[in-house]
């Protein structure tokens, strides 16, 4: 009996042991590390197991070289680093590509390169974080099924080079429910919010909203400060009546045009740092594109479209933050 007992007991604790299987290796391809897709890289490596790779290519090989070097000599543990001599380089071993390019024919050149035809097959999730229009993505997202070499998703994200730095971004997901979960410990990596927005290209649909609403907003809390601050209001007088009333917005309450008035903001310091000029410019272009791919009515956006091209051509305002606006309509400084 004490035999049968010992027996059973070595059988339970060797089907515990069988069953505690290691965690999976992952191999990352990481692609495009400008100002965002570097800060982003950084902090997805640390926070990954040493048992994963995270490959990275950049066109700037100085930047990918310079990321690896930072990422070795870092104290903290995190997956294994390698620069990739090109975009299909970056693809071929990885489970996992996330993308952080500048604009819709980037995308779509990147991937044309990275599904060609020696391209292992594998089950694949491309995660494109670039801002570009909807209907770009939906169709790279159709050359990779096409192609049968796994999932494409759109995670544009908020928060600028700040949010990227610190880890705080906003990541709006379009993606099938399936997918979310993993996604989300994929990008919470990066950030700290994943918004799902529903089936793959409504991630970038509910951005491009979002910037429309903020490049107008912009123009039009620039031109209230304006006129306030003319009519002889202090200007922290009518930023604080404005804020809590009916005209409060991200503009007038947290990026406030006037210097002075929030304490950080681009205007307290020329204008400089914060969400470019060229970048609002970029994303209401985009927005103007996929309303009217959409049969959506617009009345303001080819004139704050104008507004942005305007503003940019003038050289005290170029390179500066999207609230310099403000500076261009006259506004006292």
């Amino acid at each position: 009996m004490k035999a049968h007992s010992v027996a059973r007991n070595f059988s339970r604790v060797r089907r515990r042991t069988f069953s505690t299987t290691p965690r999976r290796l992952e191999n990352y391809g990481f692609i495009g590390l400008g100002q965002m897709g570097y800060q982003m890289a950084k902090n997805l490596q640390s926070k990954l197991s040493p048992s994963d790779s995270v490959r990275l290519f950049d066109i700037n090989n100085d930047a990918a070289r310079r990321l690896a070097e930072e990422m070795r000599a870092s104290q903290t543990s995190g997956a294994a680093v390698e620069i990739a001599h090109n975009v299909n380089d970056a693809a071929n071993e990885s489970d996992i590509v996330i993308t952080v390019l500048p604009e819709p024919a980037h995308v779509k050149g990147v991937y044309t390169e990275i599904l060609s035809r020696d391209l292992p097959k594998r089950d694949r999730v491309y995660i494109d974080c670039s801002t570009i229009d909807p209907s770009s993505s939906r169709e790279v997202a159709r050359w990779v099924t096409d192609a049968n070499q796994g999932q494409f998703v759109d995670a544009p994200m908020s928060g600028g080079v700040v949010g990227a730095t610190a880890g705080t971004l906003t990541f709006m997901l379009g993606t099938p429910d399936s997918l979310v979960p993993k996604l989300e410990q994929i990008l919470l990596r990066m950030g700290k919010r994943v918004l799902h927005c529903g089936a793959q290209g409504n991630g970038l649909s509910a951005k491009l909203a979002n910037n429309y609403l903020l490049a107008i907003n912009n123009i039009a809390t620039a031109e209230a400060m304006n006129l306030g601050i003319r009519w002889g209001l202090d200007p922290k007088t009518l930023a604080n009546i404005i804020n809590v009333s009916t005209g409060k917005c991200w503009p007038s309450e947290v990026n406030n045009p006037v210097k002075g008035v929030v304490e950080g903001a681009p205007a307290s310091r020329d204008y400089s740092g914060g969400f470019g000029i060229s970048l609002m410019k970029k994303d209401l272009k985009l927005a103007i594109v996929a309303a009217k791919e959409a049969n959506a009515k617009l009345e303001l956006g080819d004139r704050a479209r104008e507004v942005y091209e305007e503003v940019e051509q003038v050289e005290t305002c170029k390179g500066r933050d999207f609230s310099v606006v403000y500076r261009f309509l006259g506004g006292k400084e």
